[in-house]
Order: C-alpha cells, then structure tokens, then sequence
C-alpha cells in the first residue's frame, strides 16, 4: 500500500471500530494472515467486511437472522474492490435502516 492509502484505510478501520465492529485475523493452515475480519451487528441486521489485499475487499450488510455471516445467502447491500473504496461506502451506509 502507499502510504496515503495505508493511511486512510487505518482511520477508515478506526472508525469502524468506533462504530461497534469488531475484528478477527483468521489465518491459513501456515499461520499466514488470510483476512482481516469485521462484523457488527444493530438493529436488524449484520455487516461484515473482509480484507484480503488492499486491492480485494468485500463487505455486505444482511439481516441479522442470516445463519452463515461469511457466506450469506441473503443480503441487502454488497460492494467488492479497493479497500478504501469498499470501506468508504460501508461508513456510508445508514444506521437505522437496511440498504
């Protein structure tokens, strides 16, 4: 990452966390990092957003019954791309309502 994007990303995941989400750092069967890990839940519903490269982020919003959190089935809201770009539209999303 370039230090303007490694800079912004930071404070994009400080907001979050800010916000209620809280991280996880699953790793692969070598013990390298495979993902960073967010999830929230509130109100009626879950985010969750993965970081796999500065490059390759997706973060979804689903109701909050949905079984599996990594895999839905259901959501209401979806964004894969940049990190910044995928973080940036998560930190935009309303509150008090489903997408």
């Amino acid at each position: 990452m370039t230090s303007s994007t490694d800079e912004r990303t930071t404070l994009q995941l400080r907001q979050l966390i800010a916000r209620g989400f809280q991280f996880l750092h699953p790793r692969d069967a070598r013990g390298e990092l495979a993902a960073v890990v967010g999830v929230r839940a509130h109100d009626a519903v879950i985010d969750v957003v993965r970081l796999h490269t500065e490059d390759d982020a997706v973060a979804m919003r689903m109701p909050a019954d949905e079984v599996n959190v990594l895999a839905p089935s259901r959501f209401s809201w979806r964004r894969r791309g940049p990190a910044t770009s995928v973080l940036e539209e998560l930190l935009e999303l309303p509150d008090d309502r489903i997408a």
